[in-house]
């Protein structure tokens, strides 16, 4: 991978992915609205409050698998059999000296016993228990607060909550969670070539597939997403759309647009009744990206080829969404690969190739990348699962050369 000096044809430097990541963070104040919902309706969501135990768990000792429970202190290798406690429905009373009670795991020790032998290492002879003479003391018991104790945090402020959060939550008793509104996004696409796909194509029109992209990008528990739909190639259409959205939505992400074109607004209608942050960045694809404000609401005007729509939101967008809902950021996995295939490299921006990385038997990343790069050549792109990350002060890669991939975040 050769090292060059960094050559650009702008009239200054443009910004790199890392300082406009910085930006959009600096720029961005999390949300704080929250509401209350039934813990089956909080999956996915990011918690308001941290939540804390109302009780210890396990809340009662509890045999930690089936066999028979007595009292160390009275054990003997032979005991009677006096009764069953049963998950749910334990064993009422106090053991006498050599007795014992059949037990399931989960079901509560009668109090005076601290102990549990398997099933497996006994012999039953009608009521009498025989023991094995090496039996240990004290084992196979769950303790009263062992995995969590009254007053412990159970899930913290911003956490987003997962399959097994809901499962804690549920065994301490939680029926609903404090969560922070969900994000209120709006996206279009803009460009008079565009065409649903329910009509025929006809010469110079093309099908909106950025919208579709999008649609998938923002799954999202956390988010409520609204097609837009398509905006014309019109000046003061732009302007009066994005203003009326503006006011209702949280975020607006629109594809196309963002360019130097005779037909390119979205820059211009940002400065006119919004702010610009910042437009282009050197990254590739997706040098005409656009971030700003118009009021409220946050504004990210990605690129109009398909390729550059899912890179920027993966690299740029994502994140700055995860911050938005107040979810704490999980960095992205960085992992080296060696490349087995060559790749094309031009000084200037840090280049995310579409890649398909590969684990070999004993344990080695190796990545390939998946063809044409071109930022509209949807069919390659389609097959990685991986960016490979081609700094702005190098060039070309040839095959067995390390390169850093990063995996994008589910």
């Amino acid at each position: 991978m050769t090292l060059e000096s960094c050559v650009t044809t702008e009239k200054k430097p443009l910004l790199s992915v890392e300082e406009a990541q910085q930006r959009i963070y600096d720029a961005i104040l999390p949300l704080t609205e929250s509401e209350m919902l039934p813990l089956k309706q909080a999956f996915g969501r990011v918690l308001a409050e941290t939540v804390f135990a109302p009780i210890d768990l396990p809340s009662a000792r509890n045999a930690a698998m089936d066999g028979y429970a007595f009292s160390s202190e009275s054990f003997a290798t032979t005991l009677t059999n006096v009764g069953t406690s049963w998950a749910g429905k334990p064993f009422e009373g106090e053991l006498n000296a050599g007795e014992c009670v059949r037990i399931f795991t989960g079901a509560v020790l009668p109090e005076n016993t601290d102990s549990v032998v398997m099933q497996e290492h006994v012999t039953v002879n009608g009521s009498q228990i025989e023991f094995p003479t090496n039996v240990k003391l004290k084992k196979n018991v769950r303790e009263i607060g062992e995995d969590v104790s009254v007053g412990d945090a159970l899930c913290s402020v911003n956490k987003i909550l997962t399959a097994g959060d809901l499962g804690l939550l549920a065994a301490a008793g939680i029926e609903n969670v404090s969560i922070i509104r969900q994000l209120k996004i709006v996206y279009f696409s803009t460009g008079d070539e565009l065409v649903p796909l329910e009509a025929s194509l006809t010469r110079g029109k093309i099908y909106d597939s950025n919208r579709y992209s999008l649609h998938g990008l923002l799954q999202n528990p956390c988010y409520q997403v609204t097609d837009g739909g398509v905006i014309i190639d019109d000046k003061d259409e732009l302007k009066r759309t994005l203003m009326q959205a503006a006011s209702e939505f949280d975020v607006i992400i629109t594809t196309g647009g963002a360019s130097v074109g005779d037909a390119d607004y979205v820059k211009t209608v940002l400065e006119e009744c919004g702010d610009v942050n910042f437009w282009k960045i050197a990254m590739k694809p997706g040098k005409p990206l656009a971030f700003g404000r118009i009021g409220a609401c946050y504004f990210f005007g990605l690129p109009g080829n398909p390729v550059a729509v899912t890179t920027t939101f993966d690299i740029i967008v994502k994140s700055a969404l995860v911050r938005l809902v107040g979810a704490i950021a999980q960095k992205p996995w960085l992992l080296s690969a060696v490349c087995t295939t060559p790749l094309k490299k031009s000084r200037g921006r840090q280049d995310y190739q579409r890649g398909i990385l590969q684990q070999t038997e004993i344990g080695e990343f190796k990545v390939a990348s998946t063809g044409h790069q071109g930022s509209h050549i949807l069919s390659t792109a389609n097959l990685a699962n991986c960016y490979i990350i081609l700094p702005s002060d190098c060039t070309d890669v040839e095959i067995g050369e390390t390169v850093t991939v990063v995996l994008p975040s589910i």
